[in-house]
Protein backbone atom coordinates (compact mmCIF):
# COMPACT_ATOMS: atom_id res chain seq x y z
CA UNK A 1 0.00 0.00 0.00
CA UNK A 2 1.14 3.50 -1.09
CA UNK A 3 -0.12 6.93 0.11
CA UNK A 4 -0.08 10.02 -1.50
CA UNK A 5 -1.33 13.35 0.49
CA UNK A 6 -1.37 15.17 -3.09
CA UNK A 7 -2.07 15.95 -6.53
CA UNK A 8 1.68 16.15 -6.73
CA UNK A 9 2.86 13.60 -4.75
CA UNK A 10 0.39 11.28 -7.13
CA UNK A 11 2.39 12.77 -10.33
CA UNK A 12 5.42 12.04 -8.50
CA UNK A 13 3.97 8.65 -7.91
CA UNK A 14 3.41 8.26 -11.83
CA UNK A 15 7.13 9.19 -12.61
CA UNK A 16 8.09 6.41 -10.08
CA UNK A 17 6.25 4.89 -12.79
CA UNK A 18 7.35 5.49 -15.85
CA UNK A 19 10.82 4.58 -14.48
CA UNK A 20 9.90 1.40 -13.65
CA UNK A 21 7.90 1.32 -17.14
CA UNK A 22 11.37 2.46 -19.22
CA UNK A 23 13.24 -0.69 -17.67
CA UNK A 24 10.81 -3.26 -18.94
CA UNK A 25 11.62 -5.72 -21.90
CA UNK A 26 11.02 -4.13 -25.27
CA UNK A 27 10.04 -7.47 -26.37
CA UNK A 28 6.67 -7.77 -24.47
CA UNK A 29 3.87 -5.55 -23.61
CA UNK A 30 2.74 -4.25 -20.54
CA UNK A 31 -0.93 -3.61 -19.46
CA UNK A 32 -1.60 -1.81 -16.44
CA UNK A 33 -5.26 -1.62 -14.85
CA UNK A 34 -6.47 1.55 -12.71
CA UNK A 35 -9.51 1.21 -10.97
CA UNK A 36 -10.83 3.66 -8.28
CA UNK A 37 -13.60 5.92 -7.81
CA UNK A 38 -14.70 9.16 -10.11
CA UNK A 39 -12.01 11.86 -9.25
CA UNK A 40 -9.77 9.25 -7.61
CA UNK A 41 -6.33 10.14 -9.12
CA UNK A 42 -6.35 7.24 -11.91
CA UNK A 43 -5.40 10.45 -14.88
CA UNK A 44 -3.36 12.23 -12.48
CA UNK A 45 -1.29 8.97 -12.09
CA UNK A 46 -0.99 8.94 -15.86
CA UNK A 47 -0.45 12.02 -16.28
CA UNK A 48 2.63 11.77 -14.34
CA UNK A 49 3.80 8.37 -16.07
CA UNK A 50 3.56 10.78 -19.08
CA UNK A 51 5.59 13.69 -18.16
CA UNK A 52 8.30 11.53 -16.84
CA UNK A 53 8.19 9.77 -20.41
CA UNK A 54 8.94 13.24 -21.91
CA UNK A 55 5.08 14.05 -23.18
CA UNK A 56 5.18 17.95 -23.34
CA UNK A 57 1.58 19.59 -22.17
CA UNK A 58 -1.12 17.97 -20.15
CA UNK A 59 -2.64 14.43 -20.35
CA UNK A 60 -5.78 14.51 -22.09
CA UNK A 61 -8.23 12.40 -20.55
CA UNK A 62 -9.59 9.69 -23.00
CA UNK A 63 -12.71 9.59 -21.08
CA UNK A 64 -14.76 10.51 -24.40
CA UNK A 65 -12.20 9.12 -26.94
CA UNK A 66 -11.31 5.61 -25.12
CA UNK A 67 -7.74 6.02 -26.24
CA UNK A 68 -4.91 8.51 -26.18
CA UNK A 69 -1.92 6.92 -27.99
CA UNK A 70 1.11 8.49 -27.32
CA UNK A 71 4.53 7.45 -28.77
CA UNK A 72 7.33 8.05 -25.95
CA UNK A 73 10.98 7.04 -24.97
CA UNK A 74 10.85 4.80 -28.20
CA UNK A 75 7.26 2.27 -27.34
CA UNK A 76 3.74 2.70 -28.13
CA UNK A 77 1.67 3.73 -24.76
CA UNK A 78 -1.94 3.83 -25.06
CA UNK A 79 -4.07 5.40 -22.00
CA UNK A 80 -7.93 4.14 -22.06
CA UNK A 81 -10.55 4.86 -20.26
CA UNK A 82 -13.80 2.33 -20.21
CA UNK A 83 -15.73 4.93 -17.95
CA UNK A 84 -17.94 5.62 -21.39
CA UNK A 85 -18.41 2.35 -22.35
CA UNK A 86 -22.19 0.56 -22.80
CA UNK A 87 -21.36 -3.52 -22.84
CA UNK A 88 -18.00 -5.31 -22.24
CA UNK A 89 -18.30 -6.34 -26.38
CA UNK A 90 -17.34 -2.85 -27.56
CA UNK A 91 -13.88 -3.53 -26.43
CA UNK A 92 -13.73 -5.41 -29.99
CA UNK A 93 -14.97 -2.71 -31.48
CA UNK A 94 -11.99 -0.58 -29.99
CA UNK A 95 -9.42 -2.98 -31.02
CA UNK A 96 -8.15 -2.67 -27.51
CA UNK A 97 -6.50 -6.10 -27.69
CA UNK A 98 -4.76 -5.39 -30.72
CA UNK A 99 -2.67 -2.32 -28.96
CA UNK A 100 -1.28 -5.24 -26.74
CA UNK A 101 1.53 -6.02 -28.81
CA UNK A 102 5.27 -6.51 -27.79
CA UNK A 103 7.06 -2.99 -26.57
CA UNK A 104 3.56 -1.71 -25.96
CA UNK A 105 2.49 0.15 -22.86
CA UNK A 106 -1.27 -0.39 -22.69
CA UNK A 107 -3.24 1.66 -19.31
CA UNK A 108 -7.07 1.06 -18.76
CA UNK A 109 -8.67 3.12 -16.27
CA UNK A 110 -12.26 1.19 -15.56
CA UNK A 111 -10.76 -1.92 -16.25
CA UNK A 112 -13.96 -3.67 -14.55
CA UNK A 113 -16.32 -2.05 -17.56
CA UNK A 114 -14.91 -4.76 -19.70
CA UNK A 115 -16.16 -7.75 -17.52
CA UNK A 116 -13.03 -9.74 -17.62
CA UNK A 117 -12.99 -9.37 -21.67
CA UNK A 118 -9.39 -7.68 -21.30
CA UNK A 119 -7.04 -10.73 -19.86
CA UNK A 120 -4.83 -10.30 -16.76
CA UNK A 121 -3.11 -7.06 -16.21
CA UNK A 122 0.97 -7.39 -15.36
CA UNK A 123 -0.35 -4.49 -12.31
CA UNK A 124 -3.75 -3.84 -11.21
CA UNK A 125 -3.84 -0.72 -9.23
CA UNK A 126 -6.80 0.03 -6.85
CA UNK A 127 -7.07 3.65 -6.04
CA UNK A 128 -8.69 5.08 -3.16
CA UNK A 129 -9.46 7.79 -0.66
CA UNK A 130 -7.70 8.09 2.47
CA UNK A 131 -8.98 11.41 3.86
CA UNK A 132 -7.85 14.47 1.73
CA UNK A 133 -4.99 11.44 0.33
CA UNK A 134 -4.95 8.62 -1.61
CA UNK A 135 -4.08 5.02 -1.20
CA UNK A 136 -2.97 3.23 -3.69
CA UNK A 137 -3.16 -0.95 -3.83
CA UNK A 138 -0.33 -3.08 -5.91
CA UNK A 139 -1.57 -6.33 -7.21
CA UNK A 140 0.80 -7.87 -9.37
CA UNK A 141 -0.49 -10.36 -11.66
CA UNK A 142 2.90 -11.33 -14.01
CA UNK A 143 6.32 -11.38 -13.00
CA UNK A 144 6.32 -8.06 -14.94
CA UNK A 145 4.01 -6.59 -12.90
CA UNK A 146 6.11 -7.79 -9.52
CA UNK A 147 8.71 -5.89 -10.84
CA UNK A 148 6.98 -3.08 -11.32
CA UNK A 149 5.40 -2.99 -7.87
CA UNK A 150 8.79 -3.51 -6.10
CA UNK A 151 9.84 -0.70 -7.95
CA UNK A 152 7.12 1.29 -6.93
CA UNK A 153 7.00 0.20 -3.05
CA UNK A 154 11.18 0.44 -2.79
CA UNK A 155 10.52 4.08 -3.84
CA UNK A 156 8.58 4.82 -0.95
Amino acid sequence: MISAASAAQTRALGARLAKALAAMPADRPTVIHLSGDLGAGKTTLVAGVLAALGHAGPARSPTYTLIEPYRLAGRDLYHCDLYRLRHPDEIDELGLLDLIEPGSVVIIEWPERAAGRLGIPDLAIRITYAGTGRRFELDPQTAAGSALALELSGST
